[in-house]
């Protein structure tokens, strides 16, 4: 049976530093309740999706935004089509202002399409927005997006960087599945996708035991958040999430970051590398590389090198020391050298 992520009071955080040490450091999902119950956004959307519209006009640039429409028989289901080469909505470049208006003026109406714009860069689109909606936990350099739409089911998928979302306006309920789990949630196309991300065809489909057997053994090891206006989920990178909006008018807020980061490069990057590198190598071999990888990257017994003085260690010393020696190392090969 599914459980729910761990669940505290935003308000037993006292700031940058704990929220990194006990929420974000552990790698698993947190639901924090009331983090945001303050924000004037979510004052307004207690009152109507017209206050809402009206929070967010006087602050837009003036941008053009992608807003997907969905026919009301998908039910704001936005997916593939059955070949999986398709989709089964229509995007629509327009003015953030006008999709804004499109969504308000037909929440609720019978016949409707299903409107949603996701992923809007405040700091490109409504540059205010941050200074007056505040995020106490994050560095001020970590900027807040905006998601705006009707009831809405976006597949499960993963994102390579850490997320904090935090629902604004309606409800949203999250159903997440752990990295470890990705070889039973039968993974879509990685190149022909929704919005970037593969997604999971069995964690985003009616259940279906011929198509997905192995989904069958792992369907009920998710944990589902369930989050109001004013609540928040920190999601560790690479958690597998489907994201339903449950309101007929719903506002997310969140913030993409790497809450490890150690320079300009990102795990993602290295994995794709390890793929046209290693992947279709005789399986002995790929043991044999594993084992270094093992070794050297994931440590499972700790430090390479721990029984050499650290003086010995090279470029496996300390990485804010060596970061960019590697980096060096790795381009230089990279360019056949």
């Amino acid at each position: 049976m599914s459980e729910s992520p761990r669940c505290i009071e935003a308000s037993d955080l006292e700031g940058p530093e704990q929220f990194l040490g006990e929420v974000v450091e552990p790698c698993r999902p947190v639901v924090l309740r009331g983090l945001v119950k303050d924000w004037p956004i979510v004052a307004a959307g207690r009152l109507s999706p017209s206050a809402v519209r009206d929070h967010f006009m006087p602050l837009d640039a003036g941008g053009e935004v992608e807003a997907f429409f969905g026919a009301p028989a998908i039910a704001g289901k936005y997916f593939y089509t059955e070949d999986l080469k398709g989709f089964n909505f229509e995007r629509r470049r327009m003015k953030f202002s006008a999709a804004l208006e499109s969504i308000v003026s037909s929440v609720g109406a019978p016949g409707s399409p299903s409107i949603y714009v996701g992923s809007v860069p405040t700091s490109d689109f409504l540059p205010r927005f941050a200074a007056l909606n505040p995020m106490p936990l994050l560095s001020p350099g970590i900027g807040p997006r905006v998601w705006v739409g009707h009831a809405a089911n976006v597949s499960s998928h993963y994102d390579t960087v850490d997320n904090l979302a935090c629902v604004a306006v309606g409800a949203r309920r999250f159903t997440l599945f752990a990295p470890q789990l990705i070889d039973k949630l039968y993974v879509g196309p990685i190149d022909n996708t929704m919005a970037g991300q593969p997604v999971s065809l069995a964690a985003s489909s009616a259940p279906d035991k011929e198509r997905f057997p192995l989904f069958e053994e792992i369907k009920d090891q998710s944990l589902i958040a369930e989050l109001a206006p004013g609540d928040a989920l920190y999601l560790p990178k690479l958690w597998w999430h489907k994201v339903e909006s449950t309101a007929s008018f719903n506002v997310l807020v969140n913030y993409w970051w790497d809450a490890f980061r150690s320079g300009p490069d990102s795990p993602h990057t290295s994995m794709l590398l390890a793929m046209i590198t290693i992947a279709e190598r005789p399986p002995a071999e790929r043991q044999a590389w594993k084992a270094f990888f093992d070794h050297y990257v994931f440590r499972s017994h700790g430090h390479p090198l721990a029984h050499l003085p650290p003086d010995q260690h090279g470029l496996l010393g300390a990485l804010k020391e060596n970061y960019g020696k590697v980096r060096a190392r790795v381009m230089h090969l990279l360019r056949g050298g």
